[in-house]
């Protein structure tokens, strides 16, 4: 099927709290529901292409819808082309700049638009994109556990097939952090790895002094642990430590990681799709990572990161934690701790009767 022509007819957008299998709990705040923006874009043509984005708090998705739904006067008519449209809007918007919630509701909008473009080809996006669909490794994305309480949990991980594992700590002196990490490794063994997230909740020396008091638990990575903002704390952090330092998932756009990069800030990073430009934002910055050498991981939306990976160098591993399986028809599953794209276009559709029940 050649490629087709699409013009945007419409664009709206839905709030929900969607239930979150494993409410999160982390050392900067907790997150007890899933607060998504549903975005649908409708083509003249026919096809309509779908996306969600992710409001940390039901508190932005107000502001979010009402931003989408201004946003289809500026988009409507216009050719469905998601890097043609984000060049319009990025200079629309070039005083105002494309952070907060301005670039999520962008990015959204760009994961649709490939959406539409996916089904009206009938194809998954990673094939639109010169890759075919492969099984991607994934780690259990965790908040912060307890290793009594939720033990089964962490066994029901390994048991699925995960060779990896992420918890979030920091919420308390470092000695909590040793006797969480004691009682999870107790649960999932010494062959699994395991990373840990601080949440962007220390100082640089406070950051390297737990992590040096660490190091006997065989970490794969350490996660944000000063500000996200802070690169100069970061490339200290990152220069002193024994393990390595993950960071960018609070990246805005291609010249966030730009400048993370040059200062040295992370030896792995983990960009957002929905704060780097949607998928069209993220294929133009992912080259930043290989010419500097640092493996990729995703953070969150499995759906659209499913279909990113394969096709991103130095690609190391897909966040596994569902935000919006409890409003799709399908929600994605691992298979042996790893994640396949589907099809077509991103592979994702709305259960509407749920989203009737948890719309907001």
């Amino acid at each position: 099927m050649s490629d087709p022509a699409l013009t945007v007819r419409s664009l709206t957008a839905r709030a929900v709290a969607a239930p979150l299998a494993r409410p999160l709990r982390t050392a900067s705040g907790d997150i007890p529901v899933s607060p998504l923006l549903l975005i649908d874009v409708a083509s003249e043509q026919g096809p309509a292409g779908r996306a969600y984005i992710f409001g940390y708090t039901t508190l932005t998705l107000r502001a979010l819808k009402a931003f989408v739904d201004d946003l289809d006067e500026v988009v409507r008519g216009r050719p469905a082309a998601p890097a043609v449209l984000a060049e319009e809007l990025a200079a629309e918007f070039r005083l105002l700049g494309r952070q907060g919630l301005v670039g999520m509701a962008l990015s959204g909008l760009d994961m649709a638009l490939w959406d539409l473009r996916g089904r009206a080809l009938d194809r998954p996006v990673v094939e639109l994109l010169g890759g075919q669909a492969a099984p991607v490794p994934a780690y259990d994305s965790y908040g912060v556990v307890d290793p009594v309480a939720d033990a089964a949990s962490l066994e029901g991980s390994v048991e699925q097939g995960f060779r990896a594992i992420k918890v979030k700590i920091g919420v308390g002196d470092l000695a909590w952090d040793v006797k969480n990490l004691t009682g999870v490794r107790r649960v999932i063994g010494t062959d699994v790895k395991l990373m840990v997230d601080f949440n962007q909740s220390l100082t640089a020396p406070e950051a390297l002094r737990r992590i040096h008091a660490l190091t006997d638990f065989d970490l794969a990575w350490v996660e944000e642990p000063v500000p996200a903002e802070d690169l100069a704390g970061h490339a200290r952090v990152r220069e002193k430590s024994p393990v390595p330092i993950q960071t960018g998932e609070n990246w805005w756009f291609g010249h966030d990681m730009a400048r993370a990069l040059a200062a040295g800030a992370c030896d792995l990073c983990m960009p957002d799709v929905m704060k780097m430009g949607g998928v069209t934002g993220w294929l133009r910055a992912m080259g930043q990572a290989e010419a500097a050498a640092v493996p990729v991981s995703s953070h969150l939306f499995i759906e659209a990161s499913a279909h990113l990976l394969p096709v991103t160098p130095l690609a190391h591993y897909l966040e596994f934690l569902d935000l919006a399986g409890a409003v799709l028809t399908e929600p994605p599953r691992p298979a042996d701790g790893r994640v396949s794209a589907r099809g077509p276009g991103l592979g994702m559709e709305w259960d509407e009767a749920a989203v009737t029940r948890y719309l907001l």
